[in-house]
């Protein structure tokens, strides 16, 4: 196991200035790149502004000052956190820590969505007509909905899919069909699913992270996992579903470099990366934590079964009728037969970060530099390695040009593993920088309305 323990004691009596000052950079950097995000768009053309197809450009959200029934559970979960959470995560026992961290992420998202009501902050989410639940009543033969998938996902035909399920690969869609199969149909179940799953990614994290043997790295960075301004995003939209799942799946890969347990585990999260890339075709870039995962765990025991498990999901779906490459090509024509031909490469390339950070939070912003520190580098930290892993599928994403706008939900399921870099924050500055997240969380829920 990674001794963690005396460098960070070290660092809370005595934090180098440098680092300290880095960062403050770090931070800075990141609010100044929010800040031209927003202002650009203000101050151009109205012609240009009507090419983002976001009123609260860089976020796809309108400008609403707003309180709700989430406003002072929000603020009281804000002071709890930040007053008792860096001593909670340092002394509780390991069990208890990971239930207090998935009720605390649940509270939370919870306490968000009503700042903007039940029914328009939950119910209504996934109610809209271009979401899946819109399609799951016409979905009548499973069989014959995955032969024909890839005929219905271009626009401009009687039968074109929606939105959201043109734009992703089946999985999605039969994901909440499953759900209305047995009984769980409605936006109110598909909601609660959906927060359930991507609020348990803030364990799949702490999980990975202990089995790479760096529970010190996972104790101090779950306040920030649960306090995480992604949470906005995570209720309600199927994005939080797809990190979830994802999450578990590099948790899982984790559990399987470990010696005596590699089998099983190696192949269930195969499974989950396999299941992903037919939620997300973007989510493909989840190879890269697989990859940090490996590095960390220094073996690749684990990837053959991995591999199998991934390819008895590729099998199933390719048997069943849809040949994931096929979507892919069809999904990009499709992208461009909608806004995004519109939307201007040149702004959103960096507002999509600026969009990111905003669901990161100026916290992680100030502790990615200390991933890039030649000892942890040297030593191959599993947390740095992870936070730089969800950097680079970000980047990745970004320079497709497939992501403009929308990204604070489109990328929660590499979010999560960037906000690991929180863990190498100073513990005697761990509070500031929880109480900088709360407050900026605050700050967007209630001038914004999200649309998701």
């Amino acid at each position: 196991m990674h001794d963690l323990t005396d460098a960070a004691d070290t660092e809370t009596i005595a934090p180098p200035r440098t680092r300290l000052r880095g960062d403050v950079i770090g931070a800075l950097v990141a609010a100044l790149l929010v800040a031209a995000a927003f202002v650009v768009p203000r101050l151009a053309t109205p012609e240009f502004r009507a090419t983002l197809y976001a009123a609260a450009a860089p976020l796809y959200a309108g400008w609403l000052p707003h309180v709700g029934w989430g406003t002072g559970p929000a603020i009281v979960l804000v002071v709890a956190v930040v007053a008792w959470g860096p001593t909670l995560a340092q002394r509780l026992a390991w069990p208890k820590l990971l239930a207090s961290a998935w009720l605390t992420a649940l509270a939370w998202t919870f306490a968000l969505v009503m700042v903007d009501g039940w029914q328009r902050g939950f119910v209504a989410r996934l109610a809209d007509g271009h979401e899946y639940l819109s399609e799951v009543d016409g979905v009548t033969d499973i069989p014959a909905m995955l032969r024909g998938f890839s005929d219905r996902i271009l626009d401009f035909q009687p039968d074109s899919w929606t939105t959201h399920v043109s734009g992703h690969p089946p999985g999605a869609l039969l994901f909440f069909v499953s759900l209305d199969r047995i009984g769980l149909g409605g936006s109110t179940w598909a909601g609660l699913a959906c927060v359930l799953i991507g609020t348990s990614a803030v364990v799949a994290v702490a999980v990975a992270l202990r089995a790479l043997g760096a529970e010190d790295r996972a104790r101090a960075a779950l306040p920030f996992l649960a306090l995480a301004p992604a949470a906005i995003w995570i209720g309600v939209s199927a994005d939080a579903m797809f990190a979830g799942v994802t999450a578990w799946a590099v948790a899982l890969l984790a559990l399987a470099t470990r010696p005596g347990r590699h089998y099983a585990s190696a192949v269930a999260a195969g499974v989950l990366f396999g299941c992903g890339m037919y939620l997300n075709y973007g989510l493909s870039l989840m190879a890269l934590p697989a990859l940090a995962v490996l590095i960390a765990g220094k073996t690749l025991r684990p990837l053959l079964p991995a591999i199998l498990g991934a390819l008895l999901v590729v099998a199933a779906f390719t048997l069943a009728g849809f040949w994931w490459f096929d979507g892919y090509h069809l999904v990009v024509e499709r992208y461009y037969q909608g806004i995004a031909s519109e939307r201007p490469y040149a702004y959103w390339f960096w507002a999509n970060l600026a969009a990111t950070v905003c669901a990161l939070g100026l916290a992680t912003a100030a502790a990615l530099h200390r991933t890039l520190v030649p000892s942890v580098v040297r030593g191959r930290d599993p947390a740095a390695l992870l936070a730089l892993a969800g950097v680079c599928a970000i980047l990745a994403a970004d320079l497709s040009g497939l992501s403009k706008a929308e990204t604070e939900r489109i990328w929660l399921p590499f979010d999560l593993w960037v906000l690991v870099a929180t863990a190498f924050l100073p513990r005697a500055t761990a509070r500031f920088w929880l109480a900088v997240q709360g407050i900026g969380t605050l700050a967007i829920i209630h001038l914004l309305l999200t649309i998701w």
